[in-house]
């Protein structure tokens, strides 16, 4: 989002900072409604806020607005604050958990302050523990999952506490459904490690917390979620027998998003399994769907907060041609397009290219990409990077490999996360 030109900046220097919200969050796709939950707000004070023109605004729902749509805070006119410099090394590992805790109390402190739902009467700790896993999500692009992991633990445990001395039915429910945010979170951290038994683990727990909550739609998304894990995984037929149990979930009146979503996890359950024909099909529909959900236009719902385009279809069609060894699947797709992600997922979308390239027989080329993502997984300290690594080094079976290719050895060799 380019926020130094346009409208946004001409509303920020017009000190209209509610146009400014009201612009990143379309941009993001993203009701007023949703927004509202993110910030413990409702949907009318939403709209207040936007229409707010050059009026007065409270610092703190601005922070906490900007904060969750990634707005710089010089924008919405609160001062950007800056670590001072020289007091201690970036590396050094005390130092990191200080950072991290630091910039989570200043991304979720604002939330409690905002006007809570009339309904909660937790006095909106719903809302301030999911912007703080909304937090440490935007973390994750630029920090190593070991670092996140132990304050994410941290934030889980006073989720679970906060959830099971929760007066009601209604709050537990609120609670229980941040919780499975976190869970899910705790996976995926998990799963970047390695760890493929923490993550299952984490991943059943966000289910278990969903159904909790009582909302059909995030234990759907969160079954969806661990189907997806099993693909990659590729235990297929469990990956599909779970994307079967996400509808039954949502019934007939599902999202038309969560289809095409779902589609796209038939697709990974189907090429884990081998089967390339239903692979397609399932690809094909998804695209289907993913294109008329661009046409449309319509916001989608919590928690597809972020919209599904035909370009999340390629990227996956790039993954299962990898897994099944079909380089027309990964080298017809538009690369630059699809490498729009975070380092570590732009890592492992290279990875799955080079895997094509490999099948068809482009050894340098292959080892080129497979090295640069190694680069970002060693960065990162991400095992699921490097085992990725290792997967493509192991396809390919040869006597005399090429220099690119004893380079990429010694680099893996003694690597060990």
């Amino acid at each position: 989002m380019d926020f130094q030109t346009g409208p946004i900046r001409d509303a920020s220097r017009a000190g209209d900072y509610g146009r400014v919200i009201e612009l990143a969050r379309k941009e993001r796709q993203m009701t007023q409604a949703a927004l509202g939950q993110a910030l413990g707000m409702s949907q009318s004070a939403v709209s207040r806020l936007e229409k707010r023109g050059s009026s007065p605004y409270s610092t703190d729902v601005l922070a906490a607005a900007a904060a969750h749509l990634e707005i710089p805070p010089t924008l919405v006119g609160l001062a950007d604050g800056r670590t001072p410099q020289g007091q201690a090394r970036d590396d050094d590992p005390m130092h990191r958990r200080t950072v991290l805790g630091g910039a989570l109390a200043a991304m979720a402190a604002p939330v409690i302050a905002a006007a809570p739902d009339p309904r909660d009467t937790t006095g909106g700790q719903a809302a301030a523990l999911r912007l703080t896993t909304s937090a440490y999500r935007r973390l994750d692009g630029t920090t190593p999952s070991r670092d996140l992991a132990d304050a994410v633990d941290g934030h889980i445990r006073l989720t679970q506490t906060l959830t099971r001395s929760a007066a009601g039915d209604a709050d537990r429910a609120r609670l229980a459904a941040a919780g499975s945010e976190a869970a899910s979170f705790a996976g995926w951290l998990a799963w970047d490690k390695g760890d493929h038994g923490s993550a299952r683990s984490w991943y059943g727990g966000a289910v278990k917390a969903a159904r909790a909550s009582g909302n059909a739609l995030l234990t759907a998304y969160q079954i969806g979620t661990l189907a997806q894990f099993e693909a990659h995984a590729g235990n297929g037929v469990e990956a599909l027998n779970l994307a079967r149990r996400a509808r039954r979930v949502l019934g007939k009146q599902r999202p038309a998003v969560a289809d095409a979503w779902l589609l796209t996890v038939d697709a990974l359950g189907h090429a884990a399994a081998g089967d390339q024909r239903r692979a397609d099909q399932a690809l094909t529909e998804s695209r289907t769907a993913a294109e008329a959900l661009t046409i449309e236009q319509e916001p989608p719902p919590w928690p597809w907060v972020f919209s599904f385009t035909p370009d999340k279809v390629a990227a996956c069609r790039v993954t299962c041609g990898a897994r099944l060894q079909l380089p027309k699947w990964v080298l017809a797709q538009d690369v630059e397009a699809l490498t729009t992600g975070h380092a570590k997922q732009r890592a492992l979308l290279m990875l799955d290219i080079a895997a094509g390239h490999l099948a068809g027989g482009r050894v340098e080329a292959a080892f080129a990409l497979a090295s640069s993502a190694l680069d970002t997984g060693l960065q990162y300290r991400s095992g699921r990077i490097v085992e990725r690594a290792r997967a493509v080094r192991r396809s390919l079976t040869t006597a005399s490999p090429p220099k690119v290719v004893r380079d990429f050895d010694e680099r893996l060799h003694g690597v060990y996360l």
